[in-house]
């Protein structure tokens, strides 16, 4: 670059920030200041001045009032800067000139002038926007004392004033609300209660008109009452449709919005305009409030002078509608409570027996829920069942297959039973009816017991992955509705993930209960029982209503919405909680936090007898008489045909009553009573505690395939057996009773 090219500037533009570069680099040509190095010493001197304060500051200069400006004052023009830069005064605020001309007129005559939170409109950012400053213009006087232009020092004050309005306006609405709550609570009639806040809402806001409407029972139509009309206005006290207020007036009063109407009628159709105007309405506010699936308004009425509505007119009238509902309320239930005060012992009985049916309802339906997300799985698991057994047996009847393949077979079949009988005990561990019944769990053995029960209810191309620790942990809590609360996590998992992906069931012992939806945490120590999917995720918007009962996203017919809220009431109810973290695309986890407890000591009647080696099948009856009470046909010749091949002699019973009437007075004739508990007439349960007090050396065995009936029965003493059994299981069991009963008969 030539040296020539090279425009040097005073000293007094070096530095000054972005403003002082802004300067220096600024094509002067077209402003009314002239090039810097023309400009007088004592706007150098008051430009050096300005640009190396931080706080904001302006001079305008000369016969046009040339305009300059620091970067402080730049943040204050907004979109005027940088096209401020040079231009006359006028034209950078002419929407505020009328405002600040008097001003600049006392300044440039040689008068300084201070103005304090002044309110000037401008517009600075493509919109108008109410502003307040506060601002000093002082002369500016050249070499011979004359007043060559004007500075000013200046800050903006609109926060601070809004926000004093603001603190202003809540002060006044605290204390009209806090006045209107004492000279409504001075009444218990609801009629006065309304005329007396209509009548101080119209006197606060300067309302002509004032009334609170009730809705007819089908919200088709109002009716206007406690109504206060100044002196001149119309009284608008009677009955109105609806409809006749126009389609707006529905959908928005019905929707629960405000209706809002100023301007004089200009914002309404014609039609809707007229029935405003019969009535003698200008300005209109109606506050909508929908309570019990009933609406109701509190009617706010300017008569004949177009109103603006402000936010504070709207947010107290708001406030208003809700406080007085709120009391009519209360004024109404007193009154209904007195009346009902001869009955209350009987009405209380009555609703605690509503509510008792209700939560047994519920806990059932949250049973039946799970069971039926089941259903598919479980049918598919029996048929894969029922065709390893049907296909053994088809070889079986082969007359010349080797002894080989038959043993192959038998034991297919044998272990085929067994796996059948534990998925129906998984089942019927779902579907009973009870209380809960806590009980001491080794969590990580019972995850891991349940998984093969997640991947049923998941399904095949879900893959079930189990993560638990060595050591065991354990909590109380209700078996059954632990187990339910697994498998409605599990299926909302299968759901997230269209049917396919991977569930991770994981468990964490001693840790501590993190704080969940504003309550506290706790040190604990906790089991943490999570499940984490890889599905969709859970929307941020319906995050909080998930654990909601009836609540759900699923198409109809796919969900009740009952499963994660049987989840969150068994956390809670068991000492719990449970959380979950979800993002869109990458899954959701659900953890269960239980309290951990010390570990049970196992206890059980004859646990010595039990011990050790398990007895061998051995045909050991030796003619002992066992009298079989089963009502089911193909079941009891099944049973006899067991016991006598095992050597033992037997009667059958059909019923408990044909079973007393073979027993006779002292039951001499038999050595054993081995009994199905679940039988028409008296059953098997009834049957062994009358013989407990009528032969109490006669020993009684117990079957049954209902897991509840088993687990509520276990503590009277009677031995049990599970259906489907086998005869290596009656034969111990025979062999057990029969050598106890030896033991006792022994002097």
């Amino acid at each position: 670059m030539l040296e020539s090219d090279v425009t040097e500037f005073p000293l007094f533009l070096a530095g000054g920030g972005r403003m002082g570069a802004m300067m220096r680099s600024h094509d002067w040509s077209g402003s009314p200041l002239g090039h810097p190095d023309t400009w007088p010493p004592c706007l150098r001197s008051t430009v050096s001045l300005m640009l190396g304060s931080c706080f904001p500051m302006f001079v305008a200069f000369g016969p046009e009032l040339g305009f300059l400006y620091n970067d402080a004052y730049a943040e204050i023009l907004g979109g005027k800067h940088p096209d401020a830069l040079g231009r006359r005064f006028h034209e950078v605020w002419g929407e505020i000139w009328p405002d600040i001309a008097p001003l600049i007129t006392k300044a440039l005559a040689g008068e300084p002038t201070w103005s304090e939170d002044m309110p000037l409109l401008m517009n600075r950012r493509g919109y108008d926007e109410q502003t307040w400053f506060t601002f000093s213009y002082s002369p500016v006087r050249d070499e011979q004392d004359r007043v060559a232009g004007m500075f000013c020092t200046c800050t903006e004050t609109t926060g601070r004033v809004q926000a004093e309005a603001a603190l202003r306006a809540n002060e006044a609405r605290l204390a009209f609300l806090d006045l209107l709550g004492k000279e409504t609570a001075k009444s218990a009639d609801a009629d006065e209660i309304l005329a007396i806040t209509t009548r101080m809402v119209a006197k606060h806001l300067g309302l002509s008109n004032c009334a609170y409407a009730d809705m007819d029972a089908d919200e088709d139509g109002f009716t206007i009452r406690g109504d206060w009309a100044a002196e001149g206005s119309p009284s608008i006290v009677g009955h109105y449709s609806l409809a006749d207020f126009g389609r707006r007036a529905v959908q928005d009063l019905g929707g629960g919005r405000p209706l809002v109407i100023n301007d004089n009628l200009a914002e309404l159709a014609a039609e809707e305009a007229a029935t405003f105007q019969a009535i003698g309405i200008a300005a209109t506010i109606c506050m909508p409030l929908v309570k019990d699936g009933r609406l109701t308004a509190l009617m706010a009425i300017h008569d004949r002078v177009p109103r603006t509505w402000s936010d504070y007119d709207l947010a107290l009238i708001t406030e208003v509608t809700e406080r007085s509902w709120a009391h009519i309320e209360r004024v109404r239930a007193v009154a209904k409570l007195e009346a009902l005060n001869a009955t209350l012992e009987e009405r209380v009985e009555e609703r605690t027996s509503q509510l008792i049916e209700t939560e047994a309802a519920l806990r059932q339906s949250q049973k039946l829920e799970a069971v039926g997300q089941l259903t598919g799985g479980v049918a598919h698991d029996f048929n894969n069942l029922l065709t390893i057994i049907r296909s053994s047996v088809d070889f079986l009847r082969r007359p010349d297959l080797p002894e080989e393949r038959r043993g192959r077979y038998l034991n297919a079949v044998s272990e085929t039973v067994d796996r059948a009988a534990k998925l129906t005990g998984q089942l019927l561990a779902f579907a009973r009816r009870q209380t809960l019944k806590p009980e001491t769990l080794n969590v990580g053995a019972r995850l891991h017991a349940v998984a093969d029960l997640l991947d049923t209810v998941t399904g095949a191309r879900i893959k079930v992955v189990t993560n638990l620790p060595e050591a065991p942990c354990f909590v109380r809590v209700d078996a059954s509705q632990f187990e339910t609360a697994l498998v409605n996590m599990a299926v909302n998992a299968r759901d997230a993930m269209d049917g396919e992906g991977m569930l991770t069931l994981r468990l964490e012992c001693c840790v501590p209960l993190p704080p969940v939806r504003g309550h506290a945490g706790s040190l604990g120590p906790f089991a943490a029982v999570s499940l984490s999917d890889t599905g969709s995720g859970i929307p941020p918007e319906v995050q909080a209503r998930v654990f909601e009962p009836f609540f759900t996203t699923k198409e109809v017919g796919r969900g009740t919405g009952l499963g994660l809220s049987q989840v969150f009431g068994f956390a809670k109810q068991s000492g719990g909680d449970v959380t979950f973290e979800s993002a869109l695309g990458r899954g959701t986890t659900f953890t269960l936090y239980l309290p951990e407890v010390e570990a049970e000591l196992a206890t059980s009647v004859d646990v010595g007898e039990d011990a050790g080696e398990a007895l061998p099948l051995d045909p050991g009856g030796a003619g002992q008489r066992v009298l079989v009470v089963e009502d089911n046909v193909e079941v009891g010749r099944f049973a006899t045909q067991i016991l006598e091949d095992l050597g033992y002699a037997t009667t059958w019973a059909a019923n408990a009553e044909d079973a007393l009437e073979r027993l006779g007075a002292d039951g001499a004739r038999f050595d054993v009573v081995f009994s199905d508990v679940v039988m028409p007439g008296m059953g098997g349960i009834e049957l062994a505690k009358l013989l407990k007090r009528r032969l109490p050396d006669l020993p009684v065995i117990l079957a049954s395939g209902y897991s509840h009936v088993l687990a509520q029965e276990s503590a009277n003493g009677f031995e049990l057996l599970h259906k489907p059994y086998s005869a290596d299981e009656v034969s111990r069991m025979l062999r057990k009773v029969a050598g106890r009963r030896r033991r006792r008969a022994v002097p």
